[in-house]
């Protein structure tokens, strides 16, 4: 407990001396309003050295107690804090006095000391007067939210104590802008001179490249004529030495191609010799092959004979077997068959005593002679009367085609006098229509002066039609639009086809597809179309099979098919909601008809396709809209009902999703439509109709009614005219078929009864015939009535008699069996199979011994063959011999003569190309002399040149203008430009020829670099002979482009004199620049490590705090809050940006947050940065004003966890608050003296005396209000 006890003396309502305390780690300050807690509150602000702006007083004076009949002289006022430190139990007193003069005091432990070290000893118990770490005051979490970043920035600045470097970090900066602008003014000096310095040094470059580029390119031109005029000249040489070992080559290659062509003759005429022995040969093996082809039918045939005679030998083997076996077992199967026999007889016996019995049973009973008359009998009777019969059945056919045409003729009548009394109703329509046309005409010509004012209103009537006519259109348009976008869906689900068949294949081949999930369930209504569409997603497009392994079957099917991917659902192992969870989803849901589950809105085709429709929508709600779905799942009475641990995903109709974790999706994708769109195929239709209604209206319109003519109304009444006629004659033609009609009926009708009474005879005779057999018999047997009699005898009787012919039967078949078995006489078969086997070995034997004849004949054959074919190889082998020798001595001829032409043609270019060198010699000459190049000779000196050189010198010293120093070049030799005539350079002999030659010997090539006297390749040769020629034009324009300064020496020495003086002004500026920047950045680095290891600290300290002081068990990880810079590298030139997101939120900006989530917020900012700096105490005023019942809860709890930390004083007014707390300070008015007196309660040891062994805030949830007041009553006492 740092701070122990407080001690007053006439302190604003604290009248006289007064001792309040102890303070405990958690103290709660509390009274009524008035009572002067607040004045505790400043009472320890002002001990602590806060100024009296912040004490709720505009002078020092204001903050004495002023008793009745007291002056102000007398009075005085007094604040003492008695500080005891933790680890050492020494108390510490701080004291603070004031007078009515405004004049106060500081001291400590009783010794008056100055503010400075007032303060820091209060510094050095963790109190910082600047920062304000010690208390909060009543407003001050208010304006902590309210905050802008800048005064966010200040603030931090202040806790930091960054804001002590302030003044020294705008010193520092102010000098290193100074320094910084010297440096660039003498920069700028310098750049300047070295600017000047640089012109001059161009012009002097430039004198000295004028001279030396004159002389580069006499250098140039000597080496480059020298280059070419040395190289043509070797070339020269070499190809004269070439030319003469080629002549002497040409000679003999002669020879050889004479000597190849010989020896090619003879070499052909050996191969020939060759070729006809082999040709001899191939003859014989083709006839060997052929008589060897022949003999292989013969020998086919012959194995196939023996192959048949083996079978046929097997086969008849077999049989003889069949019939030794049978042989052996005869016995045994007669004596089977006649106790088959047997067994039959007594079972026809049998079933004749049953049908016996049976007959016995009835009134008339006939014995089988009997009953075998009656067949008789009734046979004859059915002949007897079969032709009455057949009248009888004839008759009945008549009748009923006349009943049938009678009733047709009724109905022909009725439509005839139907038709006739509309004709004549037409007529009359037609004569009064034809009437009223005459009278029309009249009137027409009267209506002809009218016409033009019905032009106008037509007009109208037009220009009214073409405003539709643009609505029907833009209708027209939006439906189309419609139409359009249901097409697409439909390609698109034409795309689905080939799967849609691949299902229909699938239920085919595997029973346990029930097919797709959309296709098997409905929504109960359209509007929840969209709801259930999304909240299925895409498992309303999945296959709905019975069990996983038809699933794995039907993927199979697809993989092996290549149709595409699909989903399914098995229905054995989908996982569901549990069943318990949704009852109490739909109880719960069950009174509001805002919400319904999702799988309660969807209609199925089959109960088990329920289970994969929970799987798909699971215990999803539908809701109305946005705003029931937020109040399902982020509040109401539904939640509070059912606790908060209750999550649901919400669907609303216009298909956004609220999910279980919190996150909000709107909007409707293309793809969803197109799903909601399978349920909408009436509407489409409906759309559909719409667009031909409005089409038909349009093309009404398009059709221009512009009236009728007059030979138009007389066309058209000719045409009425003759349409009364033809529906007269249709009148007259259908009363004729009328009374035809009716003669007809009344012909059939008395058919009708004619038949009637032919069919009635017709019976009489039937029964007359069959009473003319059955009379004798009835009277013979006494029954009367046969069909009775076949009624209850026929149908056992033919029972009987089916069941004997059976017996009957099965027993002539064994008879003929057993007669079949005695007649049999199996040795002679068996002696008959033994034969034909003997015959067929003899055959087989015949058929073996001329295959072995066959088969060394062709062996034979073969063997003369393979002798052929060795020969044959043999003698292919010599003419391959020959062959080769041919072809190596024509190809060896070939390389002769290709050799020989290959050398006549190089002695051809060679003569040509030495042609074209003497050529080039004799133009290179000319061109150096053209050029006036300075080519060295022998014998004339180093000096001797073919131009004059003063000429060129003279030029150049013009160009120079102002260079007069000329050099004193010596004598040369000169060789001036002769007359270019036409020579024949391919004759070495030539006087042309021979001078250039001389020429060329007398010039001095030694000045030759050595690498230019190095053979090159052309393509070398080429790229050097351009670089000459470009270095040399290059070297030319330069020349002929230059005008130089040759001056330009001395001024550019004195400009570098003045130079190296700037130079060192400029580094002294630089080196005071650079010191200033350091000494800043020195500076700046502390201020922004000071600034940065606060914010860094509370930043973090924020987010922690923050969620502890917003968990709770519905929020298990409270909210977030976040401090972020403006400004990284300087944060206090900056901003800081404070945001908060509560549980379950978004993240906003203070100023959008409530009055308590703002509260919550800066409370934790304030715990944040009191746990940097953390003082000892933490006095707070009124902090839980905005907090409801909830929060206030949440900040005492998290002010009893950290009251290990630091002690903390809170006044407050809510019981909920205080009743957390481990001490009470109470606080009441002194009515009489009008002044504050306290009272204090330790409630530690009411949590130690609990019997229970839990916290004395918990016996029965708190420590009620009844409670406090019995035991501060009893325990309190006065401080005064």
């Amino acid at each position: 407990m740092p701070v122990t006890y407080l001690e007053l003396e006439n302190f604003k309502s604290y009248a006289g001396k007064q001792r309040i305390g102890p303070f405990q780690d958690f103290t709660s300050v509390i009274g009524p309003n008035g009572s002067g807690k607040s004045n505790l509150m400043d009472a320890i602000s002002f001990v602590l050295g806060v100024q009296s702006r912040d004490l709720r007083s505009s002078q020092m004076k204001d903050l004495i107690f002023r008793p009745p009949g007291t002056t102000d002289e007398d009075l005085s006022a007094s604040a003492t804090l008695v500080y005891k430190a933790e680890d050492s139990d020494e108390e510490t007193l701080f004291s603070r006095s004031i007078s009515t003069k405004g004049v106060g005091d500081y001291s400590v432990n009783g010794h008056i000391v100055p503010f400075s070290k007032y303060e820091e000893a209060l510094a050095n118990i963790g109190v910082l007067l600047k920062g304000r770490n010690f208390l909060v005051f009543q407003g001050d979490v208010d304006s902590t939210a309210r905050k802008t970043p800048k005064e966010l920035v200040q603030w931090f600045e202040d806790i930091s104590s960054s804001s002590e470097l302030k003044e020294r970090y705008e010193d520092a900066f102010e000098k290193m802008q100074d320094a910084e602008a010297n440096a660039r003014t003498a920069s700028q000096k310098q750049k300047g001179f070295m600017k000047k310095r640089r012109e001059l040094k161009n012009q002097k470059d430039e004198a000295e490249k004028f001279k030396g580029l004159v002389d580069s390119k006499v250098e140039l031109l000597t080496e480059f004529f020298l280059w070419q005029l040395f190289h043509i000249r070797t070339d020269v040489e070499e190809k004269e030495d070439a030319l003469t070992e080629l002549s002497g080559e040409l000679e003999e290659s002669n020879g050889s191609v004479e000597e190849a062509a010989q020896k090619v003759r003879g070499t052909k005429k050996e191969a020939s010799a060759s070729r006809s022995v082999s040709s001899k040969l191939d003859k014989k093996r083709v006839k060997l092959v052929a008589e060897i082809d022949q003999s292989q039918p013969s020998i086919i045939k012959t194995e196939e004979e023996i192959k048949n005679l083996d079978k046929k030998i097997a086969a008849e083997k077999r049989k003889h077997i069949k019939i030794v076996k049978e042989s052996e077992t005869r016995e045994d199967t007669l004596q089977t068959l006649e106790k088959e026999i047997k067994e039959y007889s007594e079972t026809e016996e049998h079933l004749q005593q049953e049908y016996e019995e049976m007959k016995s049973q009835g009134n008339v009973a006939l014995t089988e002679d009997q009953e075998a008359e009656y067949e008789r009998i009734r046979e004859a009777a059915s002949v007897a009367s079969g032709k009455p019969r057949h009248a009888l059945g004839a008759a009945n056919r008549r009748l009923e085609s006349a009943r049938v045409k009678a009733a047709a003729l009724s109905e022909e009548m009725k439509e005839f006098k139907t038709r006739k009394a509309e004709a004549s109703n037409k007529v009359t329509e037609l004569t009064e229509r034809r009437d009223k046309l005459g009278e029309s005409i009249q009137k027409t010509r009267d209506d002809l002066q009218n016409s033009k004012d019905e032009l106008k209103n037509v007009q109208k009537t037009a220009a009214d039609d073409g405003v539709k006519r643009q609505s029907i259109d833009a209708e027209l348009e939006n439906i189309n639009h419609t139409l359009r976008d249901v097409r697409d869906v439909k390609r698109k689900n034409d795309t689905e086809a080939r799967l849609e068949d691949a299902i229909a294949s699938l239920k085919r081949y595997f029973p346990g597809v029930k097919g797709r999930l959309a296709k098997l369930c409905q929504p109960t209504m359209k509007r929840y179309d969209l709801a259930v569409t999304v909240a299925g997603g895409k498992d309303m497009d999945a296959i709905v099979v019975d069990t996983k392994k038809t699933g794995f079957d039907c993927i199979q099917y697809l993989r092996t098919n290549q149709i595409g991917t699909a989903t399914f659902l098995p229905l054995d192992t989908l996982q569901v909601p549990n069943p318990a969870s949704t009852e109490r989803i739909r109880a719960m849901l069950e009174h509001d008809s805002k919400h319904r589950l999702t799988c309660d809105v969807i209609a199925c085709s089959d109960d088990s396709i329920k289970k994969a429709v929970m799987y798909a929508v699971g215990n999803s709600v539908v809701c109305e809209d946005l705003d029931s779905a937020r109040e399902l799942c982020f509040g109401g009475k539904n939640r509070r009902q059912h606790g908060n641990d209750m999550r649901f995903k919400a669907v609303t109709l216009g298909g956004a999703v609220i999910s279980t974790a919190g996150t909000m999706t709107g909007g409707v994708s293309s793809d969803n439509k197109a799903r909601t769109g399978r349920w909408n195929d009436r509407e489409v239709e409906k759309v559909r109709n719409r667009k031909e209604e409005l089409e038909l209206e349009l093309a009404d319109l398009d059709k221009a009614d512009r009236g009728m003519t007059q030979t138009d109304r007389r066309a058209s009444r000719g045409g009425r005219t003759s349409k009364i006629e033809e529906l007269r004659n249709r009148v007259g033609n259908l009363t004729n078929r009328l009374q035809y009609s009716e003669s007809d009926l009344q012909f059939t009708k008395k058919k009708l009864k004619e038949q009637d009474v032919l069919v009635q005879e017709a019976i009489q005779i039937v029964r007359d015939a069959e009473e003319e057999h059955y009379g004798p018999f009835r009277e013979q047997t006494g029954l009367k009535d046969f069909r009775a009699y076949d009624e209850s005898v026929g149908k056992s009787r033919e029972e009987y008699l089916k069941k004997r012919l059976a017996i009957r039967e099965h027993l002539e078949k064994l008879k003929a069996q057993k007669k079949y078995e005695d007649g049999r006489k199996f040795d002679e078969a068996i002696a008959k199979k033994e034969k034909g086997i003997d015959n067929l070995k003899k055959k087989l034997g015949v058929a073996k011994s001329c295959e072995s004849d066959i088969a060394k004949t062709i062996s034979e054959l073969k063997a003369k063959l393979a002798n052929v074919e060795s020969e044959m190889e043999e003698a292919a082998g010599i003419e391959k011999d020959f062959d080769d020798r041919v072809s190596t001595a024509q190809a060896a001829y070939k390389e002769a003569q290709s050799e020989n032409k290959k050398l006549s043609k190089t002695i051809n270019t060679e003569e040509s190309n030495l042609e074209s060198l003497r050529a080039k010699l004799h133009e290179t000459l000319q061109k150096a002399r053209v050029e006036e190049a300075e080519i060295p000779l022998l014998g004339a000196g180093d000096a001797d040149e073919i131009t004059d050189q003063s000429s060129r010198t003279s030029r150049a010293n013009r160009r120079g203008q102002n260079d007069d120093d000329t050099e004193d070049l010596g004598s040369s030799e000169l060789m001036t430009q002769g007359t270019v005539i036409s020579t024949h350079f391919s004759q070495h002999d030539d006087s042309r020829v021979m001078k250039d030659r001389n020429d060329t010997n007398r010039i001095d090539l030694s000045r030759l670099r050595k690498e230019l006297k190095q053979r090159v390749s052309d393509r070398k040769e080429k790229e050097l002979y351009k670089k000459f020629a470009v270095d040399i034009e290059k070297v030319t324009s330069q020349i002929e482009g230059m005008s130089p300064n040759m001056k330009a020496r001395d001024a550019f020495d004195a400009v570098v004199e003045q130079l190296e003086e700037c130079n060192e002004d400029f580094t002294g500026a630089k080196n005071k620049a650079k010191k200033s920047t350091k000494d800043f950045e020195n500076i700046k680095e502390k201020r922004s490590e000071r600034f940065n290891v606060a914010f860094q600290h509370i930043a973090k300290s924020l987010t922690t705090i923050y969620k502890d002081m917003t968990k709770s068990s519905k929020h298990p990880l409270g909210g977030n809050a976040y401090l972020s810079l403006d400004d990284t590298d300087e944060p206090y030139n900056g901003g800081i940006k404070f945001t908060a997101m509560p549980p379950m939120k978004r993240y906003r900006d203070m100023e959008y947050l409530s009055g308590g989530e703002k509260t919550i917020a800066a409370l934790a900012l304030l715990f944040s940065i009191h746990s940097y700096r953390p003082a000892p105490f933490f006095v707070m005023d009124e902090v839980d004003a905005a907090l409801d019942n909830v929060n206030v809860l949440k900040l005492c709890n998290y002010i009893r966890h950290r009251s290990k930390d630091f002690q903390c004083i809170v006044i407050s007014l809510k019981d909920m608050f205080y009743e957390q707390s481990q001490g009470l300070v109470g606080i009441c008015r002194n009515v009489p003296t009008n002044s504050s007196r306290t009272l204090t309660l330790d409630l530690t040891k009411f949590d130690k005396n609990d019997d229970a062994g839990t916290s004395s805030r918990k016996r029965s949830g708190s420590l009620s209000v009844g409670s406090r007041k019995r035991i501060s009553a009893t325990s309190a006492k006065s401080t005064n």
